[in-house]
């Protein structure tokens, strides 16, 4: 990557100063608030911990780039990095807590209107239905947490010394977990869009090997590093003692309760668990610890009975900045895309096209589309999802989120190579040998479609085909998906390769 790769990376090296900034207070803000740690003592174990949760555990989020996985330029990937950064350090500057993945999406929203590009709106409504579940949920956990700690240490005589010493302690163990969750969380939000362009080379290093991409998530949790040293203290204020005055015992409940929080939104295995037991299951859906702390902060306060205690004015004005974040990180996203297309002349997305070729069509009745009301699309050409959905909309009529994406999956012309050289890339962490073996046999053949390649690597093995839609598969299937994008993310012929287009545009496998 040259020079201007370097300027493109700068804008996720400002969100992880951004992310450091913000979500520190959610870690160790209470635990500051109340000197029961020190600030600087909670920004080194902070610093420490993300930096180990992006390198060690971080990585493996990176083949789905995070929320940034559909941006298909690296000037759109600056933009909406950007416009999420400069949103949450204007939120920090007036010392709100807002979540970075409101933040995310909003900008995401933003590239989606400018490149007219279809957004799911039954997944917004769901990511935002956990903005109101979210705090909600650790409001509860904060207060059973409290009751039942409460009497616990109520019939256990400790020397007052030993027990602040001991809940200090709990709060750096509790904190340092929470550090390196959010490393491994949150790392790919903020570089894993640069995945592709990482200007890094491999090493080995007294025995440990070390990959382009971990060293990438390295300087990001850096980034992230100063940001909890340079600017996190305001907001740490703000969550730790600005919503209401807490005891050392109450802030260790809420860091509990929050992490608590996220667990239960985040973990497959709690999600296998509870569906191999005939169980509920909970939905996997990345929610904010900004919003679970202030959540926890609240169901202290009620369980206390000191509600009247509680700043509401400080939590109407935090509850107002989540409200705003994403309506202005999508505003700034659009209208900087706007200038780094018109005015800088970068390239901020790749145009899609969809077509619907025989193929297509057939492949779409097959899905249990109705024929004879698209065979008057036969042969049409779109330039954008939008206008290719509000074709197919008039003749079918509302069409759902899924449909909708299973109609864009179908139909968008993708050239794809499948280059010998390009297989000796692939991540043999991610593929095993067998699977190396089976993607080789592919080798010289071309597709216009990422169903024609999966249907090849089908032939060659059951292990390529999606296993029947239930809770017990979602992992498998979740894998595959996964393994499938890096695939067709490799052998994807770029406009630029003027010898593979040539090769790849001549006719329709």
């Amino acid at each position: 990557m040259g020079t201007s790769g370097i300027v493109f990376l700068s804008s996720g090296l400002f969100l992880g100063w951004s992310l450091g900034a913000n979500d520190a207070a959610n870690i160790f803000g209470t635990a500051v608030s109340t000197r029961m740690v020190k600030f600087k003592t909670a920004a080194v174990v902070c610093s420490i911990f993300i930096m180990l949760g992006a390198v060690i555990s971080g990585v493996g989020a990176a083949y789905t780039l995070g929320s940034l996985g559909a941006i298909n330029a690296i000037g759109g990937a600056f933009v909406t990095t950007f416009a999420a950064a400069f949103t949450v350090y204007s939120m920090i500057k007036c010392g709100l807590p807002v979540s970075v993945s409101q933040a995310v999406v909003g900008a995401i929203i933003g590239w989606n209107w400018f490149t007219d590009s279809v957004t799911d709106v039954n997944s917004i409504v769901r990511i935002a239905s956990t903005w109101v579940a979210c705090p909600l949920l650790a409001a509860t956990f904060a207060a059973v947490l409290y009751i039942v700690f409460k009497k616990l240490l109520g019939s256990v005589k400790i020397h007052l010394l030993r027990r602040d010493a001991c809940t200090r302690l709990a709060m750096i163990l509790t904190g340092a977990f929470g550090a390196y969750s959010l490393g491994a969380n949150n790392m790919a939000n903020v570089v894993g869009v640069f995945v592709p362009v990482a200007p890094f080379s491999e090493f080995s290093f007294g025995g440990l090997h070390f990959s382009a991409v971990q060293q990438l998530f390295f300087v990001g949790s850096v980034a992230t590093a100063v940001g909890v040293f340079t600017y996190s203290y305001k907001v740490m204020g703000t969550v730790g003692k600005g919503l209401m005055p807490l005891s050392p015992f109450a802030a260790w409940v809420v860091v509990l309760a929050q992490s608590m929080v996220l667990f239960v939104f985040a973990s497959e295995g709690l999600e296998y668990f509870l569906a191999s037991h005939n169980l509920p299951v909970i939905p996997l859906v990345p929610v904010s610890s900004t919003q679970a702390v202030v959540g926890a902060v609240i169901g202290i306060g009620v369980c206390k009975g000191a509600a009247k205690n509680i700043k509401w004015s400080v939590v109407l004005r935090i509850m107002c900045g989540w409200v705003i974040t994403p309506v202005i990180a999508a505003g700034i996203c659009f209208f900087s895309l706007f200038f780094m297309q018109n005015v800088f002349n970068q390239q901020v997305y790749v145009p899609k096209n969809y077509t619907i070729s025989e193929k297509v069509f057939n492949r779409i009745v097959d899905q249990g589309f109705s024929a004879g009301k698209l065979s008057t699309l036969k042969g049409e050409k779109f330039g954008s999802g939008i206008e290719f959905i509000r074709a197919v909309e008039r003749r079918l009529g509302k069409l759902t989120g899924a449909q909708q994406q299973k109609m864009l999956d179908i139909a968008e012309n993708v050239r794809l190579s499948v280059d010998a050289d390009k297989i000796e890339t692939l991540d043999n962490r991610l593929f095993s040998a067998d699977e190396l073996a089976q993607i080789k046999e592919l080798t010289g053949q071309r597709f216009n479609y990422r169903w024609e390649l999966q249907a090849a690597l089908a032939k060659t093995g059951t292990n390529w085909e999606y296993r029947p839609a239930t809770i017990l598969n979602k992992q498998y299937n979740k894998m595959l998906s996964q393994k499938l994008t890096v695939i067709e993310n490799a052998f994807i012929v770029r406009a630029t390769d003027k010898k593979r287009t040539s090769a790849c545009g001549c006719t329709e496998r």
